[in-house]
């Protein structure tokens, strides 16, 4: 067997959140939430952290020693964006009321979930910062694994998305990871970070711009392309922002307010949560098989710890004799496991190294799909206007489900796409009566108003001195408003009215249009 040296510093490997998350205001056929709704979600997904169990056990009695404040601390908006200018980054980093949300989240929400993601940074961005200075990328683009992952080697997205990197099945596959029962390389941190490395540089080959990479990273280069070519071949994030799906119009919110609260948690009070796992790690190479649980019985190390060292095993099984794989220990038990490799190997062989008995830990599932026996199956077709959360609302099933039954990533839908939705045959009749309803209707059948539409005459534009004017009404967005008008772009609406943040327009509001010609 040959070896490869890796120290590694509070290590720690796992804990659940997946920040697949939205936060603005979509238009024409993509969702339509709001950034508080985004907040929450984010603060159940850090909740969920606690049930590791190197976190549990690393936050047993002594939390409180790295959170000296509580409550928290809110800074004033300058100072927010003062910091934000000073992070190094080779792109601009923007601030808005939207981004504020996000750092909130992380210092004040859920400061002692955060304190735990400090301390998995400890662990993997040297070696995300080692792996991307030798493809040449900038060391800044690590900020990206926590929000893709919240640095979570074993999270798993409704849709499939796996690993530190969240990478669907055919993408790491394409960028040579193994995927099968017995192993997932997108769960492997060393790994799945080299095929990472390699994505994102492939994908500034193509754009040459860092914002346009992140963005196309989290929609894929085809909905950026296609954004590009709607807004006229611009090829600047802000020019086509909103031809971007909704979530992508919310990931550089989430990567600036990441980037943020991992580089001034001091100032708010947050330490770094010291992690239970070595801080000094070997990885060898296995050229035969052998399950981790043989390691933890023989060598007494814990089958948490081996389980964490090495996610990308998903039965804990090594099948190091299809061909050589790696194994992470502990450092101070290499010499050991050398020692004693044929004990460990040869111990209750008969029962861990049977692969026909080798399963999937159902435990470590963050989805179980729904059972459709029974149910009678109801076909939704999306209007303009819709959502994923209203529809599941409609037909009171939930989100989950949704996505599963119909194989949608994320959230993202479009008009006129048709959804499979399974619900019990004794009200089968009632909800097939939905998709022929307007939303009003939807929405009242639910307890839920919706405003009214408005009617043509508030609906124009009102000439006032120099400029054309419109005043905003409920349901209005920027992009909605300037496509009203030739020869006039969002971005011109926008520094006409000083708007930085284009959600935050008020009903009521006027807003200048263009000069008179």
């Amino acid at each position: 067997m040959t070896g490869k040296k890796m120290i590694f510093k509070k290590s720690v490997v796992g804990f659940l959140l997946t920040l697949l998350l939205t936060n603005l205001y979509a238009i024409n056929d993509t969702i339509i939430l709001k950034s508080e709704i985004y907040t929450e979600k984010i603060s159940a997904d850090l909740d969920s952290l606690v049930n590791s169990w190197y976190v549990r056990l690393a936050m047993e009695g002594h939390i409180d020693d790295f959170i000296s404040d509580s409550v928290g601390i809110e800074y004033p908006d300058t100072v927010y964006k003062e910091r934000i200018g000073k992070i190094y980054s080779l792109m601009k980093l923007p601030y808005n009321s939207i981004i504020r949300n996000h750092i909130h989240v992380y210092t004040i929400k859920q400061r002692k979930q955060f304190s735990a993601v400090l301390g998995l940074s400890d662990y993997y961005f040297p070696r995300i910062e080692d792996i991307f200075d030798s493809y040449g990328l900038p060391a800044e683009l690590k900020y990206m694994a926590v929000i893709e992952s919240a640095l979570n080697p074993n999270a798993v997205s409704r849709a499939g998305a796996t690993g530190l990197w969240q990478f669907m099945y055919s993408t790491g596959r394409s960028y040579g990871l193994t995927i099968n029962s017995l192993v997932d390389e997108r769960r492997d941190p060393i790994k799945a970070t080299h095929a990472a490395a390699k994505y994102i540089k492939d994908l500034y080959q193509i754009y040459n711009d860092w914002i346009l990479v992140i963005a196309a990273y989290n929609c894929g280069p085809g909905n950026v392309n296609k954004a590009i070519r709607r807004s006229g071949n611009k090829k600047d994030y802000w020019a086509i922002y909103y031809r971007l799906p909704r979530e992508t119009r919310g990931y550089i919110p989430q990567y600036v307010a990441a980037a943020y609260a991992m580089n001034y948690y001091a100032e708010h009070k947050i330490k770094p949560l010291p992690l239970n796992i070595p801080v000094a790690t070997d990885t060898i190479m296995v050229s035969t098989d052998i399950h981790l649980t043989q390691i933890s019985e023989v060598m007494g190390i814990p089958i948490g710890e081996l389980r964490a060292l090495n996610p990308q095993y998903r039965t804990g099984l090594v099948p190091g004799s299809s061909k050589p794989f790696s194994l992470t220990l502990p450092m101070n038990h290499l010499g050991d496991f050398i020692d004693l490799n044929d004990t460990i190997r040869n111990y209750k062989a008969d029962v861990y190294l049977t692969r026909v008995n080798q399963t999937a830990d159902p435990s470590r599932s963050t989805y179980v799909p729904p059972d459709v026996k029974g149910k009678t199956r109801l076909i939704y077709t999306v209007k303009d206007g819709d959502n994923l959360g209203f529809i599941a609302e409609w037909y009171r099933v939930s989100l989950s489900d949704l996505r599963y039954w119909n194989n949608i990533y994320r959230n993202l839908i479009r008009v006129g796409q048709k959804l499979s939705i399974y619900v019990d045959p004794s009200r089968a009749s009632q909800y097939e009566k939905i998709n022929d309803m307007t939303f009003a209707q939807k929405q009242a059948m639910i307890g839920k108003t919706s405003p009214s539409a408005p009617t043509a005459s508030i609906m124009q534009p009102v000439q006032d001195g120099d400029f054309i004017t419109y005043t905003v009404r409920p349901g209005d967005t920027i992009w909605e408003i300037v496509k009203k008008y030739d020869n006039v772009s969002t971005t011109d609406v926008l520094q006409l009215n000083n708007i930085s943040d284009p959600s935050r327009i008020k009903v009521g509001q006027v807003l200048k249009i263009k000069k008179k010609s």
